[in-house]
């Protein structure tokens, strides 16, 4: 009589078991639901508030953009303050219920200088993000589709530009430039083009090997049509993504720069002044550095959670 066929004991049941158990695992959890896990129905429930929850610091972060952008457009509704003049017997004031981030030196309200200053650094880095996609696109689209020696050149000059420290790659190209938020806008944007080209560059490659870029090809289409309408738009997602932390990375730098004096000059309300006309004040008037320095870090970490959200939506 076959083995198969033979009664099973009570050692070889087991065995079974735990073999059944071990194959239909994996399946019942992704199923939703186990012996030792909380059922569907709260799971779902979990879920459901995790969403709820990286929504709203979405839209606080959307919030905090937006009024940023609103800053720089129509300052004159936020405040009714003169960012250049002061008033010298006002001088030092801590924040108050008039003046929000308290004076500086002069008697100039430091809440009206941080929005009015918003014009500058948030175009600052609106230029350094798009000289940077701009030209680091185009370099990647260039390398992923043409390929070949062309793509080992300008791949090995994208590894130089990386292995240089931005701020100092950016301080290298301001002093050819000369001074001012434009050009240290200038400046920034050329240091981030490194980064655009290698990730359009690996996105192209991989939309480039799809099937539907190769059925595209069979059916007769050209070149250009298919990167037009096939490669591009599905290679670039990832792209923006990086734009968005970008925007925040440029902020940062072009506040850097002007807290170094390579940005505007005094007394233009520009964030990274404001921070370094302060530091003589801070064991004094700390308001004068933490204050504009809060603004700068909680846009940054707004415009980072932005991109994270960018990052999750196209994968």
């Amino acid at each position: 009589m076959s083995a198969s066929i033979l009664p099973s004991t009570g050692v070889d049941a087991a065995r079974r078991d735990e073999e059944i158990g071990t194959v239909l695992d994996p399946i019942v959890r992704r199923a939703g639901g186990s012996g030792d896990r909380p059922p569907r129905r709260a799971s779902a429930a979990w879920a459901w508030a995790a969403r709820r929850g990286a929504s709203w610091t979405l839209v606080l972060a959307i919030a905090v953009i937006a009024v940023g952008v609103l800053w720089a457009v129509v300052p004159g509704i936020f405040t009714s303050y003169d960012p250049i003049d002061g008033v010298p017997a006002d001088k030092l004031l801590p924040p108050s219920a008039v003046h929000w981030f308290g004076t500086d030196a002069i008697g100039r309200d430091v809440y009206a200088r941080v929005v009015f200053g918003a014009i500058h650094s948030l175009s600052g880095a609106l230029i350094a993000v798009t000289v940077g996609l701009t030209l680091g696109t185009a370099l990647g689209v260039v390398a992923g589709t043409v390929g070949g020696i062309l793509d080992d050149i300008l791949m090995r000059t994208v590894d130089v530009l990386l292995s240089i420290p931005g701020l100092l790659l950016s301080l290298s190209i301001i002093i050819l430039l000369g001074f001012g938020t434009v050009n240290a806008a200038i400046a920034v944007g050329i240091g981030s083009v490194a980064s655009f080209a290698r990730l359009s560059r690996s996105e192209v490659v991989r939309v480039r090997r799809t099937d539907y870029v190769e059925a595209a090809f069979g059916s007769g289409g050209t070149f250009l049509s298919v990167l037009l309408r096939h490669v591009l738009p599905n290679s670039l997602t990832a792209v923006v993504g990086l734009a968005a932390l970008q925007f925040g990375a440029a902020i940062l730098a072009i506040s850097t720069l002007g807290f170094l004096g390579y940005g505007a000059p005094p007394p233009t309300p520009e964030w990274g002044l404001l921070i370094a006309e302060g530091r003589n004040y801070v064991s004094t008037a700390w308001w004068l550095t933490t204050l504009p320095g809060l603004v700068v870090v909680v846009l940054v970490l707004c415009a980072n959670r932005i991109s994270q959200s960018l990052g999750r939506s196209t994968r």
